[in-house]
């Protein structure tokens, strides 16, 4: 695939903005009926294999959080989410967009964050009802590392 076909690819699916690689064990938490089917298709197509649940018992590159706002608390899911992922793993928190049944409000996503431990580094538009939330321990996104 060319290279203009690769950033056309990253603007029209947003399961190649996520970052994952071939072969990466990604985790998954908080999946339900509303859950953008497209886009878990998506990502186990990049990483050429299905998603683990939360059933999985090794570290997983990885995490997929999907989290509604009644779900409880997102701190501790976020904390919950941090000890399954290898050091320097990525968390992607899955809100529902605004105005959506289970919103989260922004800065509640922050406080939670960084008191999980975690830096937000980047939010996309994760699929018609869903935000995602690209969550790293500040050592990995001082590295770059993924």
């Amino acid at each position: 695939m060319s290279a203009t076909a690769d950033h056309a690819e990253e603007r029209t699916n947003p399961a190649a903005r996520l970052g994952f690689q071939p072969e990466q064990v990604v985790q998954e938490i908080g999946f339900d009926d509303d859950v953008d089917q497209e886009l878990r298709e998506a990502i186990e197509e990049i990483i050429g294999g299905e998603l683990v649940d939360e059933d999985y018992d090794d570290v997983a590159d990885a995490v997929v959080l999907w989290f509604r706002d009644e779900d409880g608390d997102l701190t501790d899911a976020l904390v919950d989410a941090t000890q399954l992922v290898d050091d320097g793993g990525t968390v992607w928190l899955m809100t529902p967009k605004t105005g959506r049944d289970g919103y989260v409000e922004p800065s509640d996503i922050n406080e939670a964050a960084q008191t999980a431990g975690l830096s937000q580094t980047k939010s996309i538009n994760a699929g018609k009802d869903w935000t995602g939330s690209r969550l790293v321990s500040p050592k990995a996104a001082k590295s770059g590392k993924r």
